[in-house]
């Protein structure tokens, strides 16, 4: 019972330094809570037997039991069964946690690829354009038109400020 009283103190701290963490903390939380799981499992793996032998000194007629005791027996089978639901509810907890753990960190990886998928599309408009007028020596803007350089390098501009404008109002920047 004291292994499980532990387990769930720390767990219930564990809880409390979730709420608080930060990214740097969060793979050292994940691991903290991956081993909290192996250690309910590995609590679980041997409260089981438990009920099997509570049972069967409970109901079996065997010789080395009064029959007074039997009672005493059931009463020792139902905290066992207490224990193991309390084994059952702690890992169920703390596998939500630790899925609300992994969808932090992939939605703080997502929110970085927005961000970086938004920087690369700015950035390949002013490398697209030159790169298109660059093999194409016969009709470049700026050889027959004055000011044709400006007007080229005024429609980048204007393209990467609409960019710019449109992911920040989507929230990607």
């Amino acid at each position: 019972m004291t292994v499980l009283s532990r387990v769930q103190r720390q767990f219930e701290l564990h809880d409390l330094a979730i709420e608080d963490a930060d990214h740097a903390h969060q793979r050292a939380q994940i691991e903290r809570l991956y081993m909290l799981c192996r250690d309910l499992l590995r609590l679980r793996n041997a409260v089981g037997p438990l009920v099997e032998v509570c049972r069967r000194l409970e109901h079996d007629n065997l010789p080395m039991v009064r029959p007074a005791m039997r009672p005493l027996f059931r009463d020792v089978t139902d905290h066992v069964r207490t224990v193991q639901e309390r084994i059952d509810s702690l890992r169920e907890v703390l596998a939500f946690a630790f899925e609300a753990s992994l969808l932090v960190g992939q939605a703080q990886e997502t929110a970085v690829s927005k961000k970086l998928a938004s920087w690369l599309a700015i950035i390949a408009v002013p490398t697209a354009i030159p790169g298109i007028y660059g093999v194409n020596f016969k009709h470049m803007p700026e050889l027959e038109w004055e000011y044709g350089y400006f007007g080229v390098i005024g429609t980048i501009l204007l393209v990467c400020v609409e960019l710019f404008w449109r992911f920040r109002r989507a929230g990607w920047l």
